[in-house]
């Protein structure tokens, strides 16, 4: 037996001895490798990692892991202290497990398993058979016996324990209207709410990226003279999500996590991936350098080198990239891609800036806004409670205008103590110089000196600073909400002190997955097998060796999420980039601002206190909001 293997036997032996005061447990009951590793480290991982949080829920695991065993092992389930100590010990055995390859955090390991083990021992030292089955177990040893085999039959009695514990973890699913809190904030220190217009206030159909893609690919090929044969693609509403980037110089769209690092599996030239051995050589390795990386506000502060797409909006963009790409490469014609970068670039930006999307969607805006009557339900019970309102956009009065009309009515101005239209953010919140300039309803622009601004009024353009002096509504008394991290959010935390919330649609159908059997099982196998990698890779023969790679190519959770990129929160194991620049700049986030409706104004958001790479997480686990269970998405 391996060391690493040993330790997690004597521990598990030690929790059972510990937790079976005054009881009769044989030591082959207690020694039996079966029970010890494949029955409890299931619920070692699933209670570790915040699958099982109630204690009710933990003596249900327990008893349908111990069901087959004797009564003296099932006894345990009718006390409480004794599934307390079970809680502790799985959150102790999962951090002290955690990174346990790296080479400095493993010698923490060792030295946090000692003091462990050291306590364990005395309490031991009070159970008259403890030294006796620990000694029993130090001396157990694999030799003699086929490695290989063995280690495959530990994997399918695990793989079948984890199964029996699908049914308990599925009963703890993810509400999809829940507001999940990056950092402690309380509704009843808010008292000025601020919005943005699109994918805010306003939620838009999928009809609206088809109508994007094609009106973009038609300014391509008419006004930039591309190939006609553009126009036979269509818009692909799964190929992207949002976050990517985009290496302009290589015409690569790639996923990055949030230590830079490319997912391999998930670079694309076109519409097709990249083997993982070109990117590697292309890139001399996987790590992207921080000087080609994007900037806050998703720019390459090295050139046109690397570009993030951190909005909805971007998503037909990406696409339409990919298609031309694609349509270059199917035809052997030789291009630049910085060129190709740029054109489509400028034709997205004429579909804004020229008015044609706005035009479009105003035409029939019941094809294009969605589920108008939450965001005036959240309206009204804001302005219900006394609470002042604003609005900064980058879109222009009318659209705005048709818009709210259509998702409150005509008297949409008056729930809104401000309305600032084509706010230009970023540079909004930055650019101290531009003034505030009123505008009539028929989007006239006036040329008086705005000292004041008011109720019912619509202002165009101006600053952030401007406003501050104005209204006097400054720091953490303001919680604005917006769908884009850099332009809508980093500044107003990072330089003024604000409260801020994002809005990701996207999370509806990532918590849709995640409740799935498939996907619970799929987490709760991961974490188990992710066990069986760390206790088993002591065996350094090679066909033990082959054995375990194999493992590790299963901890692949991509397509579950998306075929080409997978989930938007995480790479394979660690969180995207865009995950870590949310976790920074959105106090709290969610699906949609229909979510508020679901809470009174008196409520405090609290994150769940997950422990630091080198604390041991002795305390319970608390429930909150259901943002423990977002984590094993992230």
């Amino acid at each position: 037996m391996g060391g690493t293997e040993r330790q997690t036997h004597e521990l598990l032996i030690g929790w059972l001895v510990v937790t079976l005061p005054n009881r009769e447990v044989t030591q082959e009951q207690l020694h039996s490798d079966s029970f010890c590793f494949c029955r409890v480290s299931p619920l070692v991982h699933a209670v570790g990692w915040g699958v099982l949080r109630d204690l009710r829920t933990v003596r249900h695991a327990l008893n349908e892991a111990m069901a087959p065993w004797s009564l003296p092992l099932s006894s345990l389930l009718k006390h409480t202290d004794c599934l307390q100590r079970a809680n502790i010990f799985c959150n102790v055995v999962q951090g002290l497990h955690h990174h346990h390859h790296h080479p400095v955090r493993s010698r923490l390991w060792k030295r946090n398993f000692r003091a462990v083990s050291q306590g364990v021992g005395q309490l031991l030292s009070h159970q008259p058979r403890a030294g006796k089955c620990a000694a029993s177990v130090c001396s157990s040893s694999l030799d003699g016996q086929n490695t290989t085999e063995r280690l495959w039959s530990v994997y399918d009695e695990t793989k079948r324990q984890t199964g029996d514990l699908i049914s308990v973890i599925t009963a703890n699913s993810v509400d999809s209207d829940t507001i999940f809190a990056n950092n402690e904030m309380s509704l009843r220190d808010i008292e000025i709410y601020g919005f943005d217009y699109d994918y805010t206030l306003a939620f838009y159909s999928s009809h609206l990226h088809t109508l994007i893609f094609n009106i973009a690919r038609d300014i391509l090929v008419t006004n930039h003279r591309y190939p006609e044969g553009l126009r036979k693609y269509e818009y692909i509403p799964n190929f992207a999500v949002r976050g990517l980037h985009y290496d302009v110089q290589k015409a690569l769209l790639m996923k990055i996590d949030a230590f830079h690092y490319i997912q391999l599996g998930t670079v694309y030239r076109g519409l097709h991936p990249v083997p993982d051995e070109e990117v590697i050589a292309m890139y001399e390795g996987c790590h992207v350098p921080l000087e080609i990386m994007s900037d806050f506000y998703g720019k390459s502060s090295h050139g046109h080198t690397m570009k993030q797409f951190m909005d909805i909006f971007s998503l037909p963009e990406m696409t339409l990239l990919s298609c031309v790409n694609d349509f270059f490469m199917r035809h052997n014609i030789d291009y630049e891609p910085v060129h190709l970068y740029k054109d489509v670039k400028e034709a997205i930006r004429d579909v804004h800036v020229k008015g044609i999307m706005y035009r479009a969607v105003e035409a029939d805006i019941e094809k294009y806004i969605c589920y108008g009557e939450q965001s005036h339900a959240v309206l009204k019970k804001l302005s219900a409670q006394g609470k002042k309102m604003f609005l900064i956009t980058n879109s222009p009065f009318d659209f705005v205008d048709r818009g709210m009309n259509y998702i409150v009515g005509k008297d949409w101005r008056d729930l809104f103590d401000v309305v600032i239209v084509q706010a230009d953010k970023p540079s909004f919140f930055n650019d101290r110089r531009k003034p505030f300039r009123r505008v009539t309803d028929k989007g006239v622009l006036l040329w008086d000196r705005i000292h004041r601004l008011e109720k019912g009024q619509i202002y165009k353009q101006g600053n952030l600073y401007e406003f501050l002096r104005l209204t006097g509504w400054r720091g953490s008394k303001v919680l604005y909400f917006g769908d884009h991290i850099y332009s809508d959010l980093a500044d107003l935390t990072l330089k003024h002190g604000w409260r801020t919330g994002a809005i990701i649609p996207e999370l509806r159908k990532e918590i849709k997955i995640m409740n799935t059997p498939e996907y619970v099982h799929m987490m709760t196998w991961l974490q188990s097998l992710t066990g069986l990698i760390e206790q088993m890779q002591v065996h350094r023969d090679p066909t033990s060796r082959a054995v375990v790679e194999e493992w590790i190519k299963e901890r692949e959770t991509k397509d579950i999420f998306n075929a080409q990129f997978g989930s938007l929160f995480r790479t394979y194991h660690n969180p995207t980039y865009f995950s870590r620049r949310l976790s920074r700049f959105a106090d709290i986030y969610m699906a949609s601002i229909s979510c508020l409706l679901n809470y009174d104004f008196q409520h405090t958001f609290f994150p769940r206190r997950t422990p630091l790479q080198h604390e041991a997480p002795y305390w319970p686990e608390h429930g909150s909001t259901g943002l423990e269970a977002c984590h094993i998405l992230k």
